[in-house]
């Protein structure tokens, strides 16, 4: 998997607390969910095939292979699931070629996360090309590593992605907060047994123990973050 530094080099957070803090990317960092949803429109557009909204927030925040099997099964399309991905992400990476735009507080958040040593890590439903691609907007010095969604063999809501960066990062998973913006996303972290902060995107998130929700990210900073670990320990 790629590593922007080496697993030996990370160390977590010296704060007996907080130790360390896992980002997913599209609809959380980044506003991509709208782009995903378009090349999946327009792919399936030309196959002959019309998604109407109902189906957005199904697919949102989960593996290409879920979401494409939920399209395939309601569209009846021939095509195969190897087929629409590598189309679909074709497609994505043309639309975000010209960037992609930040979420609110998401560039200020990353800042502030390196300014007090909290270890950060981008895990992410998406494939590896796209989170490069991604990161051309974002800033790959903000994270540790990234884990993408074709590096694991089990992806979100499964927990593995999340309990592979935590222990990459030589972090408990129980004192890592997870940032997350749809209901797949969180449920992944939860299985993990991370405390979560959820910004909903397209889908509704409710509230609920070891669950925090919040409007933007504006509203998330290191006190904030280290107050969620403090409660439950």
């Amino acid at each position: 998997m790629t590593s922007g530094i080496p697993v030996t080099e990370t160390r977590p957070a010296r704060d007996a607390g907080l130790q360390a803090v896992l980002l997913d990317m599209d609809g959380t960092l980044v506003d991509t969910e709208g782009f995903w949803w378009n090349a999946e429109v327009e792919v399936f557009a030309q196959l002959g095939h019309v998604l109407d909204d109902t189906h957005r927030e199904v697919v949102v925040g989960g593996p290409m292979a879920r979401s494409l099997g939920h399209l395939i099964s309601v569209t009846g399309t021939d095509a195969t699931l190897a087929e629409l991905s590598a189309l679909i992400n074709l497609r994505f990476v043309e639309l975000i070629g010209r960037g992609v735009p930040l979420m609110p507080g998401a560039q200020r958040l990353l800042t502030e996360l390196a300014a007090h040593g909290v270890p950060a890590a981008l895990v992410s439903a998406s494939h590896r090309r796209i989170i490069d691609a991604v990161m051309l907007s974002i800033g790959p010095e903000h994270f540790a590593f990234s884990v993408a969604g074709d590096e694991v063999v089990q992806g979100k809501p499964h927990p593995e992605s999340y309990l592979h960066a935590a222990a990459r990062l030589g972090a408990d998973p129980a004192r890592c907060v997870v940032v997350e913006d749809t209901p797949t996303g969180v449920r992944a972290a939860e299985a993990a047994g991370c405390q979560v902060v959820a910004v909903p995107s397209v889908a509704p998130i409710e509230p609920g123990p070891g669950r925090a929700v919040v409007a933007s990210l504006e509203a998330v900073d290191v006190p904030f973050l280290r107050s969620l670990i403090t409660a439950v320990h």
